[in-house]
C-alpha cells in the first residue's frame, strides 16, 4: 500500500466522475444547476480525501489507508447515484 497510489486513485476516481458530469452537462442541458452541485460536492470530497490523505497517522497506518479507500468508492458511488437521479429526472421531463 503506497501513499502516492491513493493519492492517484483520488485523483482518478474523481476525475472520472467530474468527466461524467461533463458529458452529462453537455448532453442534457437541463440538468445543468444538479450537476454543478455534484461537480462542486466532488471538488469538496477530493479536498476533503487529500487532506485525510495527508494527516498525520497515529497507530496502524495500513488499516487507516484500507479505510480511506474504501470511503473513497462508497462516497463516490454516492455521488453516481445522485447523477444517475438527476439524468433519470431529466429524461422524465
Amino acid at each position: 500500500m503506497n501513499l502516492r497510489d491513493i493519492k492517484k486513485d483520488i485523483e482518478y476516481v474523481l476525475g472520472a466522475f467530474i468527466e461524467d458530469c461533463s458529458v452529462v452537462a453537455a448532453v442534457r442541458p437541463s440538468t445543468d444547476e444538479t450537476v454543478a452541485a455534484l461537480m462542486e460536492e466532488a471538488i469538496e470530497l477530493y479536498n476533503e480525501l487529500r487532506d485525510k490523505v495527508s494527516a498525520k497517522v497515529d497507530g496502524n497506518k495500513k488499516a487507516y489507508f484500507n479505510s480511506l479507500r474504501k470511503e473513497i468508492l462508497e462516497k463516490t458511488d454516492a455521488l453516481y447515484t445522485k447523477l444517475s437521479e438527476a439524468v433519470r429526472d431529466a429524461v422524465a421531463e
